[in-house]
């Protein structure tokens, strides 16, 4: 007797193959039989109607901290993620000295606008090296599956404390401490190693963060370490923007070609949509390196809305609003005097990241209650305001006033300066592409794009006009393909052996639900949420954690250690 049996759904199994109709048989967590199952359970699932699909394993998140006190990795566990990797872009918890925790805490809202409040609130250390980080999650009952990768700035921290943080080259001594470091992590299952070499990502003294100028010597002892151990990608946020970095996007691709070749193992970068980016990547890989390029499959898009950051946040006019209730706000945003005093008025001391959205205009769409991310042209806060003669920075105002003060303006700021999601499809369907948008738990005021594999699903396979892609496809991309890249091997697939990691979805009702502003993080925390409504039930070792959106309390999670 099987312990479920889930009967009669529209199969895509993860591996490209057409979808079909059969029952999928569960033991003990594991798949044991797909097709037609004939025994008996000791329970059944009616999945006739639905599409029965692996769950989706999203390798570019930062739930680094909230994993320590969220089981169901909100937003993701909602969007159908059943396996969250985090680490991501250079910045994690381990290995991290009891003295440097603050400044760690600190540095993750700096580059991944997490709150550090919330951070020291809501994070329980129990761990200093990253065999302890991993023990303690594993520890904490979980219903959504986590992995992690070393961050650069936690390990060069941990072992050159503040000078980590400076552009000085570590010892040699330093160099080998890293590296073994590094071994011990491979050892207890860490997914690999990340580092970010651009200057955008910033300490909260507003310097780069440790590593992003790191010399080859130190990268490739980090990289060997990670050979040797037979396992684990190497995830790199480039270099290379003009004006920002102090290398070339050529020359860094040459680095990770040699780390890669070196090394012996796969390393993935994040990379603009391009054909540059893949045309190079191909050439390094015909010389013998493993490089993929990691994408989003929309745009990297930054939400703003009278509730959250908005381009008028940072204004005085703006700023002396702040204090009061958001009804009390609404309503002064309203008046004729505070609308012209507001646009009149310019934010006092520009930076770098503020800079980038302080005219954003050509760029910026309403979202609507029904989120549209891919926006016609005509639709535009430049186009409203060429028709009816107003400021673009006014027609975004106004718009920002709909839906009680709610509505949300979508800046598409990078992959959308053709007006639409051609170039982004072209890049999808590259063989190098990996999928890895997410960037779930990150940038809590800013961007909510944790919600991208349920848009696979919806826009990409199903609602698109024109040129949609298989759903077949759309499945493997975002479970077989995100899982075997990542060296796991065990889920990603519906087939026997592999973990019961399941997603039972009503095409039909599928759609991502409008964003909103919450107030539900440690010690008071905001950050932007998104739900989606039409999975019926996810299930994680063949245990179902949610149904139709509710936690039923079910714990079946734990951690992804490479072996």
């Amino acid at each position: 007797m099987y312990d479920l049996i889930i009967k009669g759904g529209t199969i895509v199994d993860g591996t490209g193959n057409k979808r079909f109709t059969g029952d999928i048989a569960i033991d003990d967590g594991l798949i044991a039989a797909v097709g037609k199952v004939t025994g008996t359970a000791k329970e059944t699932i009616n999945a006739d109607g639905l599409l029965v699909a692996p769950g989706w394993v999203d390798i570019h998140t930062h739930y680094d901290g909230q994993a320590t006190w969220d089981p169901l990795i909100t937003p993701s566990g909602w969007n159908g993620v059943t396996t969250a990797i985090m680490g991501n872009c250079g910045v994690g918890f381990a290995p991290v000295a009891p003295a440097n925790r603050d400044w760690m805490m600190e540095l993750m809202e700096s580059v991944e606008d997490i709150p550090a409040a919330t951070l020291k609130a809501g994070i329980d250390w129990q761990w200093e090296g990253f065999p302890g980080y991993l023990d303690a999650l594993e520890q904490m009952p979980r219903a959504v599956n986590v992995g992690a990768f070393v961050g650069h700035c936690a390990l060069r921290t941990y072992v050159m404390g503040k000078r980590g943080a400076d552009d000085v080259d570590p010892t040699p001594e330093e160099i080998a401490q890293m590296a073994e470091l590094m071994s011990e992590a491979m050892a207890a299952g860490a997914m690999g190693f990340s580092t970010s070499r651009t200057g955008i990502h910033l300490t909260p003294e507003g310097e780069p963060i440790p590593g992003t100028f790191a010399k080859e010597d130190e990268l490739m002892a980090i990289a060997k370490a990670i050979g040797e151990s037979g396992k684990g990608l190497m995830e790199v946020i480039p270099g290379g923007m003009p004006k920002v970095d102090r290398t070339s996007f050529v020359d860094e691709m040459d680095l990770m070609t040699r780390l890669s070749i070196e090394s012996g193992r796969p390393l993935t970068y994040l990379s603009a949509i391009s054909r540059k980016s893949f045309d190079l990547a191909e050439k390094a890989n015909e010389a013998g390196a493993l490089l993929y390029p990691q994408i989003s499959s929309r745009p990297v898009g930054m939400l703003f809305s009278f509730e959250n950051e908005n381009p008028f946040r940072r204004f005085p006019s703006f700023i002396e609003l702040l204090d009061l209730s958001q009804e009390e706000r609404l309503a002064k945003l309203r008046e004729p005097e505070t609308k012209a005093r507001i646009l009149a008025d310019k934010d006092p001391a520009l930076t770098d990241w503020s800079r980038m959205f302080s005219n954003p205009w050509k760029l910026t769409y309403a979202l609507g209650d029904e989120p549209n991310y891919e926006p016609k042209p005509e639709d535009g806060v430049m186009a409203i305001a060429e028709r009816t003669g107003r400021s673009p920075a006014e027609v975004g105002y106004d718009l920002m006033l709909d839906s009680d003060g709610k509505a949300f303006l979508f800046y598409a700021a990078t992959g959308y300066t053709e007006g639409n999601l051609d170039r982004i499809r072209e890049s999808l369907l590259h063989p190098l592409s990996l999928l890895g948008g997410s960037d779930g738990g990150a940038h809590c005021g800013l961007i909510v794009d944790a919600g991208v594999p349920t848009f696979m699903l919806t826009h990409w396979a199903r609602d698109r006009k024109y040129d949609r892609l298989p759903l077949e496809w759309v499945v493997q991309k975002q479970t077989q393909e995100t899982a075997r890249r990542c060296g796991i091997t065990d889920r990603g697939e519906l087939a026997p052996g592999q973990r019961a990691d399941i997603n039972l979805i009503d095409m039909d009702k599928l759609k991502i639900l409008a964003p909103e502003v919450v107030r539900d993080l440690p010690a008071g925390g905001t950050r932007l949420m998104q739900r989606a409504d039409g999975y019926m039930a996810t299930l994680v070792s063949g245990v179902v954690i949610q149904k139709n959106g509710v936690d039923t309390g079910a714990r079946p999670g734990g951690v992804v250690r490479l072996s």
